[in-house]
């Protein structure tokens, strides 16, 4: 079924017939086919008609196609007399031999007489890959057509065929792009809810965890872990802002766009400008202490690995300089970097976290030429296969891991490098671990030939 045409294809059509009538065509009109039920005729509408009178366009609409099992003989408009039949004709698959001013030959065209009336009305087919999609009609009853001037009715006929095609798919995807941003537009209702139900619980959890802090002595060694829920709190309190502000302004690009690039420009540009994103001229202005990011971290995640039966050994450097980052990003790249290594580390074996100062060497590239501050955390875990380490860093990429009963979304290390990079920084990933950043044979129990090792570089602020 065609669905209607676009005003833009009407005014194609007009503009086409024009050139038909300038032929010294006295009438011509195009049409288009409608819905065939089997069984029953599919009626052909007219789209453009010359001479446009309500008299004439009436009395136009008669013309009908027929399937072929009814296969009624049915005329084309009686403007153009004697009038030319059309039989056995189905929507969609008419053989251009069997439409009428095709086949010069055939059985209507017995002699002379009707020879001569037929060469005075062109019926051509709208045909695109094999399908009849309407019918362009031009008569006159002056003179018949020559061979030139129906070769350039055959050329009307294939611009108005591919300008249907055109039009057809157009409205097709306006179509799609209407039930794509309805979906969405539901999809923003959804999340706006559950972030609407998320906010008080984590306000009563925040509350709980100030509450116990107050109530423990600070010889207690549970404070540290009341603390650490309310600074998780206070973490998680500070995302849900942010992404009720990407929301928002998602729901607002939805409903000022109407049209498919724009639409698409405007969400990359959302993301690339998310509230987690930052401009490299921001970073460089800013400055923060890995340590005191790196801290409240390594208590939080202290808790955890005891709970799991894990040892975390922190290894940071003391008066270490400011580097050029952001706090905040900062903090989410490291937190990402431990998650997954408390993630991947079977119970019984060692987490190492090791922060040291790097003087500029030139035997290295990129960022390891100028001063910065190296923050490597490795885990004891399987390992990452080869055929995964080139993929690691891609959004929703687990790899093996996604095989596993672990949890995840592929995204943590994604959104890190992408943070890193952000801050004029690197990150690198070995597996088996580097041993250059493991602890000494002394203190640790590290088998080198498994695990992962990350390690973020960050540029000193000079």
């Amino acid at each position: 079924m065609l669905m209607p045409a676009s005003s833009e294809f009407v005014k194609l059509c007009r503009s086409q017939v024009a050139i038909a009538v300038s032929l010294g065509a006295k009438f011509s009109a195009v049409y288009l086919t409608q819905e065939l039920v089997e069984g029953s005729e599919a009626k052909l509408v007219p789209i453009a008609v010359y001479p446009e009178t309500s008299a004439e366009l009436e009395e136009n609409q008669g013309l009908r196609l027929q399937s072929s099992e009814s296969s009624t003989v049915k005329p084309v408009p009686r403007l153009l007399a004697p009038p030319v039949e059309v039989e056995e004709s189905t929507v969609g698959a008419i053989a251009p031999d069997r439409l009428p001013g095709k086949e010069r030959t055939s059985h209507q065209c017995q002699g002379p007489e009707n020879l001569w009336q037929q060469r005075m009305q062109i019926v051509t087919p709208l045909i695109h890959e094999g399908a009849v999609m309407g019918l362009l009609v031009s008569g006159r009853q002056d003179r018949p057509w020559n061979e030139r001037e129906e070769a350039q009715i055959q050329q009307i006929a294939r611009t108005l065929a591919l300008a249907c095609i055109l039009d057809q798919r157009s409205q097709w995807m306006q179509q799609e792009l209407g039930s794509a941003r309805q979906i969405q537009a539901q999809v923003y209702d959804t999340m706006h809810n559950l972030l609407h139900q998320f906010k008080s619980p984590l306000t009563a959890l925040r509350t709980f965890g100030k509450l116990l802090a107050r109530r423990l002595v600070p010889e207690d060694k549970n404070r540290n872990v009341a603390f650490s829920i309310v600074r998780e709190s206070d973490r998680l309190q500070e995302l849900l802002g942010q992404f009720d502000r990407t929301v928002d302004t998602g729901e607002a690009h939805l409903k000022l766009r109407s049209d498919t690039s724009e639409t698409t420009t405007s969400n990359v540009e959302l993301i690339r400008h998310s509230p987690l994103s930052l401009s490299p001229a921001a970073n460089l202005q800013e400055s923060c202490f890995v340590t005191e990011v790196l801290k409240p971290l390594l208590i939080s995640a202290e808790a955890i690995a005891s709970e799991r039966n894990l040892k975390l050994v922190g290894d940071l450097e003391a008066d270490l300089p400011p580097v050029s980052a952001n706090d905040r990003a900062l903090r989410e790249v490291l937190s990402n970097l431990i998650d997954n290594a408390l993630k991947y580390t079977p119970a019984g074996r060692q987490i190492y976290i090791k922060v040291r100062y790097k003087a500029a060497d030139g035997d290295r590239a990129g960022y390891s030429q100028l001063p910065a501050i190296a923050v490597a955390v490795s885990d004891t875990g399987s390992g990452i296969p080869p055929q995964d380490l080139e993929h690691l860093f891609e959004r929703h990429y687990r790899g093996e891991k996604a095989q596993t009963e672990i949890p995840g979304t592929g995204l943590g290390l994604a959104i890190a490098r992408d943070l890193v990079r952000q801050m004029q920084g690197e990150i690198e990933v070995f597996s088996p671990v580097n041993p250059e950043w493991l602890p000494s044979a002394e203190t640790h129990l590290y088998p080198t030939d498994r695990g992962t090792t990350f390690v973020v570089w960050l540029p000193v602020n000079n």
